[in-house]
């Protein structure tokens, strides 16, 4: 089962809790993550947002907040991210392996009451994975679920 999407937004967070930087393209290092990005732990380089997953979790919640609030690396359309875990994401050069759900933290809750507990359902918090193949990425590319 592949699938093909489009990445929206690519970004990147100087350190821990730093409001997000939204850039156009980011270089990827296999085994890092994206640089200018604050350096994250083990298999947990990049994390990925499904622009379908917030503006569902935005409905519920009766809210509207941009994507960039969940505060995920790279927000990306028409990708089931849930079906991705396990597998390669292809972003032009860049290959990611996509290792688990992401789970949303506390400071979801200074976003929006409720917003924490809202993400829980069908994984709409995102996914985590890590860089195996190097390269550039920018917004507007397609974004390839490989088998």
């Amino acid at each position: 089962m592949s699938g093909q999407g489009e990445l929206l937004e690519i970004l990147l967070y100087t350190r821990r809790r730093a409001p997000a930087e939204p850039v156009e393209e980011a270089m990827a290092t296999e085994g890092v993550g994206l640089d200018g990005d604050h350096p994250r732990a083990g298999k947990r380089q990049v994390t990925l947002l499904s622009v379908e997953a917030w503006q569902e979790t935005m409905h519920q919640l009766e809210a509207d907040l941009p994507a960039k609030a969940r505060r995920a690396n790279l927000v990306v359309r028409g990708i089931d991210l849930a079906a991705s875990i396990g597998r390669r994401i292809r972003i032009g050069e860049v290959e990611l392996q996509i290792e688990g759900e992401t789970t949303p933290c506390d400071l979801m809750e200074l976003q929006r009451s409720g917003l924490r507990d809202a993400l829980e359902p069908k994984m709409r918090g995102g996914v985590f994975g890590c860089v195996t193949v190097g390269g550039s990425m920018r917004t507007g590319l397609s974004v390839d679920v490989l088998d």
